[in-house]
């Protein structure tokens, strides 16, 4: 028997009171209660036991979304790419390592931290505005530095800074107002901080795996070694507990973006799940958790697959190319371009999750935030066609891209055809109509077998991208499926796409640069 959300809070204080008399773990009752209400839960192996069906409807929000803001934020942004006068060539959040920065230098930064001019809700209204479902904010990046009020270290935000305020509390309670979803980075392997954790070699240089398949070539063709025999300490001292923490501190959150597995062990890739699901079950994680586990894929920073992937994938991506505020990078992309981009992503089934890299004085850069709102006007008129969509049954397009969800096909147009005439070959679903998405003007078609001609108006009606929609019956369909080999082949006229059976979009865990399809 299922329990209703009634039935729920006696339940849930009767089991409580048998864990205070009989010594029960907390962790299987919510075991126990998860499998009553048929949601997904550990057993008593550490293994996650779910249904399709389960799985789905954790994922369901995700890919309503489509579109979400990233925003790394940290001690970094003091010095904003710039350390003893010399300019950083990499990403700003990376500083300390780029110039090894001592553990003890780098820790002044923290006094220098100040952002008077934080204002969640203000955040929180932008990412909404643009368009945004979902807000992901680094909870600690590979500094170590906890951008919340941690107990398990003081190096962080409330204990460690004049301004002394839990940031991400501030931004739970702005992200609940106003209905936008919370989740947290969290870099689980690297800790410059710790002497236990990953990466930080010059302040740490005990405790490496110096055999010779452990070793790295460095860029100058050095060899060394930065995997660390005693990472287990560093994960039960700091980096389960701080997990547990985010989770239990903030209210429901809505996916945990791991970062960097490096070189860490299935089992221990496993651990940083378990401590999700054990704590928060309808909780995502992202696939950089490492070991092909997660919930879904995550591509490299900034690239944008070829072509559609099967299963939940994202892009994660940058404004300008920092992702950590660096003073002089005003390499903005456009909000055109921004725009197309997203538009490219959902074509393709993926989510696109786009950051912002706020100052010191906690300001999101003004030229993100005009961006931001651009994007956000074309989305007021046309975010039909972004959220909730799935991925475009056709193959290249040479006019644009295409988006479609049950009963419509949007055809996003970047460049306005000169003849007037947008065609469309291999839809077999009889055309209904065919009409402009942003004021619903329509248009006139005509549709022989799988070839829908639509005749556009003269003047293109917006530069960035103008919406058709093709009003059909049902999900959309192609005119032509193959089988070659294992392979399924869709034709849609001269253009073709292949699609591997039963995949899923894969990142490799020590390359963050390829995209890669593996056998779910």
């Amino acid at each position: 028997m299922a329990l209703s959300k009634k039935m729920l809070k006696p339940v849930v204080l009767l089991v409580l009171g048998f864990i205070i008399a009989f010594g029960a773990t907390p962790c299987t009752t919510i075991m126990a209660i998860n499998k009553e209400q048929g949601q997904g839960y550990l057993d008593a192996d550490g293994n996650w036991i779910e249904t399709e069906q389960q799985k789905d409807a954790r994922m369901a929000w995700w890919r309503q979304a489509r579109f979400g803001m990233f925003i790394h934020w940290g001690i970094y942004a003091v010095p904003a790419g710039e350390w003893k006068g010399q300019q950083d060539k990499g990403l700003g959040e990376w500083i300390q390592l780029h110039f090894k920065i001592p553990v003890k230098e780098y820790e002044k930064l923290a006094e220098q931290f100040n952002p008077v001019k934080y204002d969640a809700e203000e955040w929180v209204k932008l990412a909404k505005a643009a368009g945004m479902k979902y807000i992901v904010i680094t909870s600690k990046h590979h500094d170590g530095f906890a951008m919340y009020h941690s107990k398990v270290s003081k190096f962080n935000v409330v204990d460690a800074t004049p301004f002394g305020r839990d940031v991400i509390a501030e931004l739970a309670q702005a992200c609940k107002k106003h209905d936008i979803r919370l989740g947290f980075y969290y870099s689980q392997s690297q800790d410059w901080h710790e002497p236990d954790a990953y990466m930080n070699y010059w302040d740490f240089p005990d405790n490496l795996d110096k055999s010779p398949e452990k070793y790295q070539k460095t860029e100058k063709g050095k060899r060394r070694s930065w995997i660390r025999t005693t990472f287990p300490n560093y994960m039960k001292r700091k980096g389960l507990p701080q997990v547990r923490e985010i989770l239990t501190q903030y209210g429901p959150i809505c996916l945990i973006w791991y970062d960097t597995p490096r070189a860490i062990t299935k089992e221990q890739s496993m651990e940083f799940v378990n401590q999700v699901r054990r704590l928060q079950p309808d909780c995502l994680i992202s696939s950089r958790v490492g070991h092909g586990l997660g919930d879904y894929g995550s591509t490299g920073d900034n690239k944008i697959p070829g072509s559609r992937r099967i299963g939940d994938w994202e892009t994660p991506a940058t404004i300008n190319k920092t992702w950590g505020y660096k003073k002089n990078d005003t390499n903005w992309k456009s909000a055109k371009q921004i725009t197309h981009n997203l538009v490219d992503i959902a074509s393709k089934g993926g989510n696109y999750l786009l950051n912002v890299g706020p100052t010191a004085e906690g300001v999101i850069p003004e030229a993100s935030v005009n961006i931001l709102r651009e994007v956000g006007s074309w989305m007021d008129k046309n975010s039909d066609s972004i959220y909730g969509t799935v991925a475009s049954p056709l193959g290249k397009l040479p006019w644009g891209r295409c988006t479609t969800k049950t009963g419509k096909v949007y055809l996003h147009v970047f460049d306005w055809p000169t003849d007037g005439k947008l065609e469309v070959v291999g839809l077999t679903n009889k055309l209904k109509k065919a009409y402009l998405l942003a004021d619903e003007t329509k248009l006139p078609a005509t549709q022989q077998g799988d070839k829908i001609v639509v005749n556009l108006p003269k003047k293109c009606p917006d530069s960035i991208d103008t919406v058709v929609v093709l009003a059909i019956d049902g999900d959309a369909k192609i005119s032509k499926t193959e089988q070659v080999g294992n392979t399924d082949i869709l034709r849609a006229g001269k253009y073709a796409l292949s699609i591997e059976p039963d995949a899923r979009v894969k990142t490799s865990a020590i390359n963050l640069k390829s995209v890669k399809l593996w056998p779910m």
